[in-house]
């Protein structure tokens, strides 16, 4: 193996490597999809190497295939296989698992790239972007206020200051000043700025893992070309040069967004003693100077709202170039900032006691607000851009950016209600002792039973269609085995399989009535907190003793389930850290939700697809440069989608050069209903024009995968006729065992797949004529 390694490196390095015309080798690039895998299962072959990257992502051969380019004539008729394995983007070490706590961040970029279809309508595809940056701008506001609220307000406000609390939490009992009696720490401004030191520390945390995945993942810089001529026409933005090179608005965004969580938490130190301050009788000095701090916040959350609005990205062009220093040193003019406000509530104010809450109200309320009117506002900007170009695939008639952007602000105010209601409850043991957190968290907490219920309904109504899509299906299973025995069992197995899959075709539906009543219950929380200033349970007293109840159970309900959710959401990262098996799932969930840059939040998960697509760029570009050969790329649910991405940025000259086989992909199943900008029909059909050829296969039991319903020279079809699953429905000859429903996975065990392969593959061959496709009738037949 070291030899084949010493040859694979000096092949790699100077050494000639013949032209594929000469020598007539093939290549064929594996991408493995979700979940990942290894080289040696891809491959296999338990003898693998490294051919190029590192131990994050690399291209694996076979040992005995490392330098097949020098010995030709053992490969006349055969390809050489490679595989790309990518899975530790992902799903790598158990620190990942912690990204977790960034769900909202990452359902909020999502939506920035579920804009409908457009042609021209520039202005309103940026102001469709603005929306969205201000919306996750909002998130990391709301996420430092929680933090906010339960270090400054419940712990060193309300508990600290009032002696039952402050006695049964002995560490608290130096900011108390009954039970410190009256020491240095007790003062009230003095403890928030201690306090303060929490909310800042989260600030940090985030801009450390955005600056240290930024460098980790996507720094990685795509092939320098020029821009094609009709990339303006609007088919699709992935094939621009600088689409997966993001640095300059990451860049920006981040000092954008910690300047805002840095300004949060001064407002939230400084404006209490500001307040004090103002009232009659107190010192002239300190009431200037609380004037001076709050037009300083004021100032430094325009120049934020600035800094997002200005620009967008640049996908026509890389852009390597940073922003003027007066952005990157945002940051660090709100921290001195801070540490000013520090100093001024720490300054000596006799007669201030902390009573009450802080300013929670307004400050929650504000953000729900503001959220609300941005959603709307997108929802506008939505329905106009896809009325512009109507896509009848499109998920929600073009309102799938809206709607997700809706339940990231909702997943928003779970974490931080959640945390602020257990919190209270740790805290206040008699549920006497402090006033608690906020009124609009209490309301909020009092529509999560509704909004179940509704949800709950909702998922009975769709396990009724799924039931009897089963038993409609049970008739076509029949018609596809008409010649085997029938078994009722096993019928029932493969339709409720069938229909299972289905459901992922009722995800917009899902989504669409979730988003719909969050709003609209959100909209009445808000309303019952500000004009009535009382929880649900006290507003309804006096009137129905059964609606005073029904209100009182909700809430409290409410309470434990947001505390509930958020704390199962913590033990889930946790049992990930240690769980090998939990990991992978988690890391599943990543390879879905974060193959997207970071348009929106600078404080998403990192873009894995900002590494592995310039990786494969690179290795079809520099492969057919080198052999002036053909190459066949393969890949497997999300594997496809990073083909298609890796595809669209080659020189269109090397496109002809390049076969697509996908199978489970959910190319038009997914990505093109819910982000039809990127992977409408449009782009799809031109992926199809550029590249060789595509051929795609897919299952009825595929709850992932499904057709990309193009046509083409190919054949009839991209798509061969769905397959046969399982293989077999009794036991036969070939099958002495029963035959499993693989549904998503093993694609490679079907025969359909050796038969589209062998034909991609013999298009490689220099001058060979290419084979007629198989008849559409009798693609199913083969696969049995």
């Amino acid at each position: 193996m070291e030899r084949a390694q010493k040859r694979a490196a000096t092949n790699g390095a100077k050494s000639p490597v013949p032209r594929s015309e000469e020598a007539g080798t093939a290549l064929e690039l594996l991408v493995h999809g979700v979940g990942g895998t290894t080289p040696e299962h891809m491959l296999d072959d338990p003898r693998t190497v490294r051919i190029t990257g590192d131990d994050t992502a690399a291209v694996f051969r076979r040992a005995d295939d490392a330098d097949a380019e020098s010995r030709p004539e053992d490969y006349r008729g055969k390809p050489v296989r490679e595989a790309y394995v990518w899975c530790n983007l992902t799903s790598g070490n158990g620190s990942r698992a912690l990204w977790l706590l960034l769900l909202p961040f990452m359902v909020v970029n999502l939506a920035h790239w579920m804009r409908p279809t457009t042609r021209g309508r520039r202005r309103t595809v940026r102001l469709y972007g603005l929306l969205v940056r201000l919306t996750g701008l909002t998130l990391t506001v709301l996420l430092v206020a929680g933090c906010c609220e339960v270090a400054l307000d419940l712990a060193a406000w309300q508990c600290a200051g009032t002696r039952t609390c402050a006695e049964r939490h002995s560490w608290l009992g130096f900011l108390s000043p009954v039970v410190s009696n009256e020491g240095w720490w007790s003062a009230p401004g003095r403890r928030l700025a201690l306090a303060a030191l929490v909310p800042a520390a989260l600030t940090g945390l985030l801009w450390y893992l955005s600056q240290r995945t930024w460098s980790a993942y996507e720094s990685q810089q795509p092939m320098s070309r020029a821009a094609e001529p009709d990339e303006e026409s609007g088919r699709t933005a992935l094939s621009r040069p600088g689409f997966w090179y993001g640095r300059r608005l990451v860049a920006r965004l981040r000092a954008a967004h910690t300047a805002a969580g840095l300004l949060t938490v001064a407002a939230a130190v400084g404006t209490s003693a500001a307040r004090h301050d103002h009232r009659s009788g107190g010192p002239v000095l300190l009431d200037i100077l609380g004037r001076l701090l709050e037009a300083s916040l004021v100032a430094g959350a325009a120049a934020v709202v600035w800094v997002v609005c200005r620009r967008g990205r640049s996908e026509h062009r890389l852009d390597r170039e940073l922003d003027a220093h007066l952005v990157r040193r945002l940051p660090l003019a709100t921290l001195v900032l801070l540490l000013l406000t520090a100093v001024y509530a720490g300054w000596e104010r006799p007669g201030w006691e902390s009573t009450g809450r802080l300013p929670g109200d307004m400050t929650f309320g504000t953000i729900a607000l503001v959220q609300g009117l941005l959603v709307i506002a997108l929802g506008v900007v939505a329905h106009l851009l896809h009325r512009t170009r109507p896509d009848a695939r499109a998920a929600m008639r073009g309102l799938g950016g809206p709607a997700v952007a809706m339940l990231a602000c909702a997943l928003g105010g779970v974490m931080s209600g959640g945390v602020s209601q257990r919190v209270a409850d740790w805290l206040d043991g008699t549920g006497t002792s402090i006033p608690g957190p906020p009124v609009l968290l209490t309301w909020q907490a009092s529509v999560i039973p509704p909004l179940l219920l509704v949800l709950l309904v909702l998922c009975a109504w769709m396990g009724r269609r799924t039931w009897l899509l089963r038993r409609a299906e049970m008739a076509s299973v029949e018609g596809d085995y008409p010649d085997e025995a029938k078994d009722t069992t096993r019928t029932r197995l493969i339709a409720r399989a069938r229909a299972m899959a289905t459901l992922t075709d009722r995800a917009p539906l899902l989504i669409a009535v979730v988003s719909t009543a969050t709003l609209l219950l959100g909209a009445a929380a808000l309303v019952g907190a500000m004009t009535t200033g009382r929880t649900p349970g006290r507003a309804a007293h006096g009137t129905y003793a059964v609606v005073q109840g029904a209100a009182d159970t909700a809430q409290a309900l409410g309470s434990w389930l947001i505390g509930l959710g958020f704390i199962l959401f913590v033990t889930w990262g946790r049992r990930a850290y240690k769980d090998p098996s939990a990991r992978r799932t988690i890391g599943i969930l990543w390879d879905v939700g974060t193959f997207w840059p970071r348009a929106a939040h600078p404080f998403a998960p990192p873009c894995y697809a900002e590494r592995a697509v310039p990786d494969l760029t690179w290795r079809m570009a520099t492969w057919t440069r080198a052999t002036g050969g053909r190459l066949v790329i393969s890949g497997h649910s999300q594997g496809s989608v990073l083909a298609a991405a890796a595809a669209w940025q080659l020189e269109p000259a090397v496109r002809k050069r390049v076969a697509l086989l996908t199978y489970g992909s959910p190319l038009e199943r997914l990505y093109g209903r819910w982000f039809p900008a990127h992977f409408g029909p449009g782009a799809l059909s031109a992926l199809h024009q550029d590249v060789d050829c595509w051929r795609n296969l897919h299952r009825p039991t595929d709850p992932i995968g499904g057709p990309v319903r193009l046509t083409g020279e190919c054949g009839p079809e991209v798509d061969r006729d769905a397959l046969r699953d399982p293989l077999a429905y009794g036991r036969t000859d070939d099958h002495p065992l029963p035959a499993p429903i693989l549904g998503h996975s093993d694609y490679q065990e079907d025969p359909a797949f050796v038969e589209e392969r062998r034909r991609l593959l013999d298009r490689l061959k220099p001058d060979a004529p290419v084979p007629a496709p198989r008849p559409q009738e009798d693609s199913g037949r083969s696969s049995a």
